[in-house]
């Protein structure tokens, strides 16, 4: 008898097909998210489930899934599972990281480039008819935006996806700083870039991205006092996670000109509205798509599975998040 495998959202078919040769596959095939009274009812019975950063994986899903060994999650963060509850519990955790790296790298660079360039902006010009309404074709002052070539970027989190940001930061002839826990000398030498504390690479910087984990430490670690070190020249990325931000002080920066613009693609609650950040016109903002490429999801559906498929086979998952739980549980179903 195959285990059974639920997966809480459609993940691409190269994904399910894969899982479909070594597990009873169950999928949550509305678009929306799956109810939590409805996720509690459907572990009852799993031996293994794949979530999204929208589910949250707590002691009262693991409570109602008495035969739960392994969550694999599709995405690199995990701060929506109780990984400390997992560990105890015997629950092996696995994360997407690596695959979805140069597509979120690249949103952060198209988010800096959109913001500095006015591109969203100037998109709305032509298309609402203003641009012909005008009927001046071209102006010396319209669209001002900042030069992005040759400037300094300060990348908050210097993890797989903070280093990829870098690598392209390079090839724009950028001075690259970076803030980390840990110092990164061999990847300081490769990069040419300059480790620096928070406080001194947010004044430096005339672009800060953020790609750091959310944590304890890292929750809004970009508040009022932080934005106000910045450059009123500024422009603040984010990619990592929305609470990394307090919103209320970022609106204020935007509005009163501490900083000169933002480009944001996650947000502290989502799917998120907010009238008064939307209504600015010195912010870009997208969906959460940081991996939105086909090859970066195929990637990830690929990685959930072989994750689930080397735990069956009672090998230890690729990619598991917590590896003191070897010790509590051997890898396999049994």
């Amino acid at each position: 008898m195959k285990p059974k495998v639920f997966i809480t959202r459609e993940i691409p078919e190269n994904g399910i097909r894969l899982l479909e040769k070594e597990f009873e596959v169950e999928i949550w095939e509305e678009e929306s998210e799956i109810p939590r009274d409805v996720l509690l009812e459907r572990v009852k019975d799993v031996d293994a489930l794949v979530t999204m950063l929208s589910e949250k994986i707590d002691r009262e899903v693991f409570e109602n899934a008495p035969r739960l060994r392994i969550v694999a999650n599709y995405a690199v963060g995990y701060d929506n599972i109780d990984v400390e509850e997992a560990t105890k519990r015997g629950i092996y955790v696995t994360n997407t990281p690596d695959v979805l790296t140069d597509a979120t790298a690249d949103l952060a660079f198209a988010l800096l480039l959109a913001t500095a360039r006015h591109l969203v902006k100037g998109d709305k010009f032509v298309r609402t008819g203003e641009w012909k309404r005008k009927g001046v074709a071209w102006h010396p002052k319209w669209f001002l935006g900042y030069d992005v070539y040759g400037k300094t970027i300060g990348i908050v989190g210097f993890g797989r996806i903070g280093q990829a940001v870098a690598r392209r930061a390079k090839g724009f002839g950028m001075r690259i700083l970076y803030y980390s826990r840990t110092r990164k000398p061999e990847v300081e030498k490769e990069l040419n870039a300059e480790f620096k504390p928070l406080e001194e690479l947010l004044r430096e910087s005339d672009f800060v991205v953020l790609a750091v984990p959310l944590t304890k430490e890292t929750m809004y670690m970009i508040n009022e006092e932080r934005l106000k070190l910045m450059k009123p020249t500024a422009i603040l990325v984010n990619v990592a996670r929305g609470k990394v931000v307090d919103t209320r002080a970022l609106i204020k920066a935007l509005k009163e000109g501490w900083i000169a613009g933002a480009g944001l693609d996650v947000y502290e609650e989502e799917p998120y509205y907010n009238e008064e950040l939307f209504s600015l016109e010195n912010v870009v903002l997208t969906p959460h798509i940081g991996s939105a490429t086909f090859g970066a999801r195929e990637g990830m559906a690929e990685v959930v599975a072989r994750n689930l498929i080397a735990f069956k086979r009672g090998e230890v998952p690729p990619t598991l998040v917590n590896r003191e739980v070897i010790k509590i549980r051997k890898p396999g179903f049994f």
